[in-house]
């Protein structure tokens, strides 16, 4: 039975239970590290996307999508304490419900973060592009800076070349082992929060209540399919939040868990969805965020051919909030604020390759585990000799990254991977679930508080905000599923070490498990 493929969670465990971590965040530490995991690409490159979709209800959209995060972060809080191990939602799913449906889950983040890695390369050629424009006064050529017209690019665009570059930049600082040091990072999140926090203290006291006016031009809900209106916005710009379930992997070495984590969680969420809606209103506020709509009063899809079209043809100087490839210096730059706009611009410019590394390398590891798992070719998780990094896989992720930040628009790139997280948050919060029922004996560093209506809303609103994705990012999803279905039943699920009788324990060692799984012979297992 394939759903009767589960890696036993004491297995699982073993690895947790062979180190012991000393309990020592607080409340207070918790929440910036949150803080820091997700202020980034979301909000200074999505808010133009955003504001094309709902105006200026993308206030709103931004507090739909952090409370959808907040129920999810709690889920994931519990089940990350409990199993405490790589492979993030993969690994959950796989103790739970099973090999195939947790080979859906790993196949969904791998879709998930090497997409969301093209998205940060495609906000970070935005930036760059700005910030060489407004020293020399001439851009990059249309067709080297943008996506192809076809794919909903820019006008007469053939190739993101510094998307392409970035990309495969960072691929190869992986690939030989570069990694962050706690002290860099420390910089980037200041840098971040510094340049947002000059953004509203700027924007703020010159923003017009007539901008704001109307509130929600495409309405609460654009659509099913659409991708536009308040809820539409809110799907698209989740993508802003992505990064907290990095506070509850912290929750075996914090004290107190119990009360900690969920401030921590909760905490960073509502700072950053308070932040991120004073940051939109101080750029509606100032310069307008209308979106600019069509012929039959609709909207123009983000990224769209048309809203191209209608883009190219207003002056550097009127430029729309929604047209912008950097949005949050443009504006500054539009109120006389040009030198901190051009600071605001370094500083995304920046801070934004540490996002790609950090999304290329979950990415990685992802894949690592499932390859290790047996679930993917063994070869993939070779490691470099010298490098001592999975460099195999990290070469293929970062050409697949590079390929899609050449030819595809930010938004539209955004919606594709918030397809793959939002399955992935509702497998975590139905695992959570299914372990209260299947293992309520277990130790549980943190409990979800009322999981009875917790878990229930974050599988509700996971599923709400995918079917406010446009139609073409929720096909992607089903169609790299089954893809992913092929490659499983064609290679997976015949090498799978525990359909083989084996379960990785630890990296030195194995441990052979019951022979008596059906359709698995001595020689398999062997």
């Amino acid at each position: 039975m394939i759903f009767g493929r589960v890696k036993p969670l004491d297995a699982i465990l073993a690895t947790a239970e062979k180190k012991s971590l000393h309990r020592s965040l607080g409340a207070f530490q918790l929440m910036l590290f949150g803080i820091g995991c997700i202020i980034g690409t979301g909000i200074f490159v999505l808010t133009a996307a955003g504001a094309q979709k709902a105006g200026p209800g993308l206030m709103l959209a931004f507090a739909i999508a952090g409370a959808i995060c907040v129920v999810a972060a709690l889920c994931y809080a519990e089940i990350a304490a409990m199993i405490p191990v790589a492979g993030s939602a993969y690994t959950y799913t796989y103790s739970v419900m099973g090999e195939l449906l947790a080979w859906t889950v790993g196949w969904a983040l791998v879709l998930e973060y090497a997409v969301a890695a093209s998205a940060v390369s495609v906000g970070w050629s935005g930036y760059l592009n700005g910030l060489i424009t407004e020293f020399t006064g001439v851009g990059l050529p249309a067709f080297l800076a943008g996506a192809p017209l076809a794919l909903g690019g820019v006008e007469g665009g053939l190739i993101n070349l510094p998307a392409v570059f970035i990309a495969l930049l960072v691929t190869g600082l992986l690939m030989i082992g570069t990694s962050e040091s706690a002290k860099v990072n420390a910089v980037l999140v200041a840098i971040k929060v510094t340049a947002l926090t000059a953004f509203i203290i700027l924007t703020l006291p010159q923003a017009e209540m007539d901008k704001f006016n109307p509130f929600l031009p495409a309405g609460v809900f654009g659509g099913l399919g659409t991708g536009l209106g308040a809820v539409g916005a809110a799907a698209t710009i989740f993508f802003a939040y992505v990064g907290f379930d990095a506070v509850s992997t912290a929750a075996e070495e914090t004290k107190n868990p119990q009360r900690n984590v969920p401030i921590g969680l909760i905490g960073s969420l509502l700072f950053c969805t308070v932040f991120y809606i004073l940051v939109a209103a101080g750029a509606i506020g100032t310069i307008g965020g209308q979106p600019i709509m069509g012929p039959n009063g609709v909207p123009f899809p983000a990224g769209s051919e048309e809203l191209a079209r209608q883009c190219a043809t207003f002056s550097a100087n009127t430029l729309p909030l929604v047209c912008s490839d950097e949005a949050l210096a443009h504006v500054l730059r539009q109120i006389g604020f040009s030198g901190i706009g051009n600071l605001l611009g370094i500083a995304a410019f920046v801070a934004l390759p540490s996002v790609i590394l950090v999304l290329l390398f979950a990415q990685t590891r992802i894949f690592f585990v499932m390859s290790r798992d047996g679930l993917l070719p063994e070869g993939l998780s070779k490691i470099h000799p010298k490098w001592k990094t999975p460099y195999v896989v990290t070469a293929i992720t970062g050409v697949v990254v590079a390929f899609a930040a050449a030819l595809l628009p930010v938004g539209k790139l955004a919606d594709i991977a918030n397809a793959g997280t939002l399955f992935a948050f509702m497998m975590v919060a139905i695992a959570v679930m299914m372990l209260r029922k299947v293992e309520p004996n277990r130790k549980r560093v943190f409990r979800t508080p009322a999981l009875w209506f917790v878990g229930p809303a974050t599988v509700a609103g996971c599923i709400f905000l995918f079917v406010n994705l446009p139609l073409e990012a929720m096909l992607v999803l089903p169609i790299w599923g089954a893809i992913g279905l092929v490659i499983y039943f064609l290679y997976g699920y015949r090498k799978s070490h525990l359909g083989r009788g084996i379960v990785v324990v630890h990296e030195s060692e194995v441990q052979d498990i019951d022979p008596g799984i059906p359709g698995v012979d001595d020689e398999d297992r062997r």
